[in-house]
């Protein structure tokens, strides 16, 4: 049993458990793994890099940080929240208990099986375009997906690249596309690339040039956790106060998954509110 569980180990996730475990607080992580973050080949916009630094060694360094403050972490997917006395974690690895649960697993997103997709990502495969459309100035590159998530990456592509095309892989287009978007309907083949994505061969043998592909099936995992426990949720994200504190005492969002600008600073500055306020309530609780 930890005072605090964290669900994610994303920047949001490992921000809350630094506070909390510095705040003198027990501190468990559970994550399945590297996330959206691990997957970003370069970060160019984040304070304190100067240079060019990778997605993965980031996360790591943020991992790395947290241990040395003495967060535990559990790698396990987390299956179900509720509540027995205290907020319980249902995980692949067992149930855990604690005083407080904060959500910080982030968008999920949804990849489907296509060749070249999985192989390629970091080297033209992406899942933010509002991260990594700088890389693709007056470049073409293509959208996976139908719906408004991938309307919001499209829209975010037009600005700077040369051309955007909506590759929905045989599903209608459920939102209202730009123009400028050209849709393509047909299944996707491949994704053709050696060191880097440079065209889509489809199903009907004609190709598309696309030095990136942005990934647009993205679902928030928290607000299916938050959902499970009662807590408020407003489409695919979770709702909470200004102090990441969602409708059922003691369960926090930090993150991606609450919606709003997808980026590394957002995600660590809601980490580290969530993270106070918990350690705040922990000492009023303390002196009842």
């Amino acid at each position: 049993m930890a005072d605090v569980i964290v669900i994610g180990s994303g920047p949001a996730g490992i921000s809350a458990s630094l506070y909390t475990a510095r705040g003198g607080l027990s501190t468990m992580v559970v994550s399945r793994g590297s996330g959206a973050l691990g997957k970003t080949d370069k970060i160019q916009n984040y304070y304190g890099f100067p240079d060019l630094i990778s997605g993965e060694e980031l996360e790591q360094n943020g991992i790395e940080g947290a241990k040395k403050v003495g967060v535990e972490f559990l790698e396990a997917e987390a299956l179900g929240l509720g509540f027995e006395e205290k907020l319980t974690v249902e995980t692949t690895k067992g149930v855990f208990s604690a005083d407080y649960v904060v959500l910080a697993t982030g968008v999920q997103r949804k990849t489907p099986k296509i060749p070249g997709l999985q192989e390629l990502e970091g080297r033209g495969v992406s899942y933010c375009a509002v991260c990594d459309a700088f890389f693709y100035r007056q470049k073409p590159v293509a959208v996976l997906g139908s719906g408004e998530y991938a309307l919001h990456e499209a829209e975010v592509l037009l600005a700077s690249a040369s051309s955007v095309t909506l590759l929905t892989n045989g599903a209608e287009p459920a939102a209202d596309f730009p123009e400028e978007v050209q849709i393509v309907r047909s299944r996707i083949e491949k994704i053709e690339g050696t060191d880097h994505v440079e065209a889509v061969l489809l199903e009907d043998g004609s190709r598309i040039t696309a030095e990136g592909i942005f990934i647009a099936y993205g679902t928030a995992g928290g607000s299916d956790l938050a959902k499970k426990i009662g807590a408020q949720t407003d489409g695919n994200h979770v709702v909470t106060d200004e102090k990441m504190r969602t409708t059922v005492p003691g369960l926090y969002a930090a993150g991606d998954c609450n919606g709003g600008m997808l980026q590394i600073a957002k995600a660590v500055y809601e980490g580290a509110v969530a993270g106070t306020e918990i350690v705040k309530q922990s000492r009023g609780r303390a002196g009842d």
